[in-house]
């Protein structure tokens, strides 16, 4: 078995990125840290390392358990990295409609004065 496999290619093969190329932008960024240590991503991750990936919504906490030779289907994740992010993490993630965008059925067009002082109103945006 493999002593270490590079990190970049570690989160494509795990599912965390959807393309190697994202996996190696984001650990060029620092987003992909080990023990509080931004890595490159080149680094060879190691069996039992926690990587901590910050994503756009949340930041996500995962161990390494195994090394992949490719890349796995989601229900075979689990046999190669442990998930230890916590609830509120996820909770973030699910309460990020807070952000101000308002879901419109298509075709309904856009919304009428009146509609548009009731979103104002539930927003509480000052009204200039």
């Amino acid at each position: 078995m493999e002593e270490g496999v590079r990190i970049d290619k570690w989160l494509w093969t795990v599912r965390i990125y959807k393309t190697r190329n994202q996996a190696t932008y984001a650990c060029r960024a620092s987003k992909v840290k080990i023990m509080d240590h931004a890595v490159k991503p080149s680094h060879v991750v190691k069996q039992g390392e926690s990587i901590t990936i910050n994503l756009a919504l949340f930041v996500k906490t995962v161990r390494v358990v195994g090394f992949p030779e490719n890349r796995v289907s989601a229900k075979l994740v689990v046999d190669f990295a442990e998930d230890h992010t916590p609830a509120e993490e996820y909770n973030k993630m699910h309460g990020s409609g807070e952000t101000g965008f308002e879901h419109r059925p298509r075709g309904s067009g856009r919304p009428t004065k009146r509609e548009r002082r009731a979103i104002e109103k539930l927003k509480k945006y000052p009204r200039i």
